[in-house]
């Protein structure tokens, strides 16, 4: 429930008045008073706002604007006047994200600014102790459509920032033209300002150290008008800008790629995660805070299935494995498991066929599994051969499946290859959710744009891709040789945004390569990522080899997580978090370095001091070794490449 209420006294009030009439600069602060941003204008009328945590500048004064096809809302304004601070509340309960219980404290002020031609330009401030998010508001009253050609937002860094960034991929480019899927390589710890190594600028959620403090740029609440955004490829003087999709990213000739819809319109929120440590950027639920809750008329979230766990035969064994035979098997491995679900991916149509699928689903669900299948999303935008294919673009034609997988019993679907975020792509990714719903299945998105906390308004959103996942790790030994930098770069980045499929988890070779991380680094996986479903990597015969309480550990994760908490780390190189549910913490951790690394742990801090079981590596990286902790002080020594896994009582 949000609630909105008046913070302000009537000196204060006075005061903000004369503030706005005179022009002089306009301030939000946080709650705690942390966080201060100041809006002002520039002598040539441009829009700008600066942030300050405490003392420290840790956003120079950047732009603010639209620009329209008929009215440039950029330059040449004034700084109208600002309405009151307000005080927002809201608590809400999530199931797919890092916490089931949240809370978003912030103050809210308007700014209305004046001047040009056409509508008139609002921003909307919200400051929260966590950070800052913004969004555009276009006044007026009309039917007619506006365009936004361009956004002139920037977030200008102190010179000496460093970044943690994704490459954003040129539209129609890679494996059967399915980019931009957000399956990069990130660039680590690089100067601010530099350029990108596509061209294409970088992606959200994008990582800055500056000043520091620490800073996790990227946007949320997207709805119907809007495209996804990214950072562009150039940034002088630190200096980076928005820059919208490509001409590529759109479902149809002809189909909306920019931002277009009647008046009044208001932008996604323009979001920066905030903090003088890395614990906010990970703890943070800034993205589903600023989302839009489920509407009242959308099906209860109890018509459709709940989080949890799932095998996948895909990953590791290929097309070849999805056939009725190896699927049976994969479905009686997640029974023995524990696990709610199996997916059954590419080709299930043609290799198994529908007939038989019903049959599996009905075999699945006397074992208390669910079934999900995976489609292509279809269209011109990629040219993927993966069946079922030209299905789901059409809206009757999506509705009709998504009715007879249902009375097939399947419990959801895994929809891959989008084309880009141009803003059809947004509203068709909206469709395939709304529709799913109603039908009650769950959704997986694939080869997809990246959370903007649309799990909050379909809860039937179970996770999503936008991750050089798993998978990479079986296409190329390059991929192989980077997975444990990679692995501890993303609780700060992709994950701390929203649900993260990157199927993780497996303890087996993969065939024709050369795992470089130990099986403990793979198993602290399972508690480091979070996703809605969590599609494991290993395969029954890998998982029969394993000791049995590693098994045991596999079978009893919770199926959600109700908290988390950051207890230490740095972007790259090394990770250690916890994750509760149902009272019980779970903390793991990972070494991305090639040297062992030796974790103090203070238990304290979870309130835990009665011990647990500690996972760690063995004799060599594809063994493990296992003891009992007592106390709150525990100290792991990590092998280079390992990780560790503690279950607390």
């Amino acid at each position: 429930m949000k609630t909105i209420s008046f913070t302000v006294g009537l000196s204060l009030l006075a005061a903000l008045a004369a503030q706005a009439q005179n022009g002089s600069p306009i301030s939000v602060d946080s709650p705690d008073g942390t966080i201060r941003v100041t809006v002002e204008t520039t002598a040539q009328g441009v829009p700008t706002y600066a942030v300050r945590y405490g003392q420290t500048e840790v956003l120079r004064a950047s732009k603010l604007g639209l620009q329209l096809a008929g009215a440039d809302l950029s330059q040449g304004l004034q700084l109208k006047n600002a309405d009151r601070v307000e005080s927002v509340t809201d608590n809400y309960t999530m199931a797919t994200d890092k916490r089931t219980k949240c809370t978003y404290k912030a103050n809210r002020r308007v700014v209305h600014f004046a001047g040009g031609k056409g509508p008139q330009l609002s921003v909307v401030f919200q400051v929260s102790n966590e950070g800052v998010a913004f969004q555009y508001l276009v006044e007026g009253k009309s039917k007619d459509v506006q365009k936004v050609t361009a956004e002139k937002t920037t977030f200008h860094l102190p010179t000496s920032a460093k970044g943690w960034l994704h490459p954003h991929a040129k539209a129609q480019t890679g494996w059967a033209k399915t980019q931009p899927s957000y399956e990069e390589n990130y660039q680590m710890g690089i100067a601010a300002g530099t350029s990108s190594t596509i061209g294409q600028g970088w992606s959200f959620p994008a990582l800055f150290e500056a000043a520091g403090h620490w800073l996790l740029l990227t946007e949320a609440g997207m709805g119907r008008t809007y495209c996804g955004s990214h950072l562009a490829h150039e940034s002088p003087d630190a200096e980076y800008s928005v820059a919208f999709a490509q001409d590529a990213e759109r479902t149809t000739a002809g189909a909306a790629v920019l931002p277009e819809g009647p008046l009044p319109l208001r932008t996604p929120w323009r979001v920066l995660v905030l903090g003088n440590s890395l614990a906010p950027v990970v703890e943070s639920t800034l993205t589903t805070d600023l989302s839009a809750p489920a509407p009242a008329s959308a099906p209860a979230a109890g018509t459709f299935g709940k989080p949890g766990k799932a095998s996948w035969s895909w990953v590791l064994m290929g097309d070849a494995a999805t056939t009725e035979k190896v699927q049976r098997r994969f479905i009686d491995y997640a029974s023995v498991m524990g696990w709610d679900y199996c997916l059954v991916d590419a080709l299930w149509d043609k290799q198994i066929g529908y007939d038989k699928m019903a049959e599996l689903a009905t075999y699945a669900r006397s074992k208390k599994v669910g079934l999900l299948v995976w489609y292509n999303s279809n269209g011109s935008w990629n040219e993927a051969p993966q069946t079922p294919t030209n299905i789901l673009f059409d809206a009757a034609s999506r509705r009709k499946e998504f009715a007879r997988i249902k009375q097939m019993g399947i419990a959801g679907v895994k929809v891959d290859f989008f084309g880009g975020d141009g803003q059809s792509f947004m509203n068709y990714y909206q469709d395939i959710l709304t529709d799913a719903a109603k039908a009650g299945l769950l959704v997986n998105f694939h080869g997809t744009t990246i959370p903007r906390g649309w799990n909050r308004t379909y809860p039937n959103l179970m996770t999503m891709e936008a991750v050089k996942g798993f998978e990479f790790l079986t296409f190329d030994q390059g991929n192989t040789d980077r997975e444990a930098t990679h692995c501890a770069v993303l609780p700060f980045t992709r994950n701390a945004v929203g649900p993260m499929d990157f199927t993780p988890v497996a303890f087996s070779e993969i065939k024709g390569k050369e795992r470089k991380t130990s099986n403990a680094f793979e198993l602290a996986l399972s508690i480091l990522f979070q996703s809605g479903i969590q599609h494991y990597a290993e395969t029954p015969d890998g998982m029969s080899k394993q000791p049995i309480y590693v098994v045991n550990f596999m079978r009893h994760l919770p199926k959600q997580w109700d908290d988390v908490k950051f207890l230490e780390g740095y972007p790259g190189q090394y990770t250690v978090l916890a994750r509760q549910a149902a009272g019980k913490w779970y903390v793991a951790g990972i070494n991305a370095t090639d040297a062992p690394k030796t974790i103090e742990l203070d238990l304290s801090k979870l309130g835990a001091a009665g011990g647990g079981t500690l996972i760690t590596d063995g004799e060599n990286n594809r063994s493990f070794s296992t003891r009992t902790v007592t106390g709150s002080k525990v100290s792991v020594t990590l092998a280079p490449r390992g990780g560790f896994a503690l279950e607390l009582n």
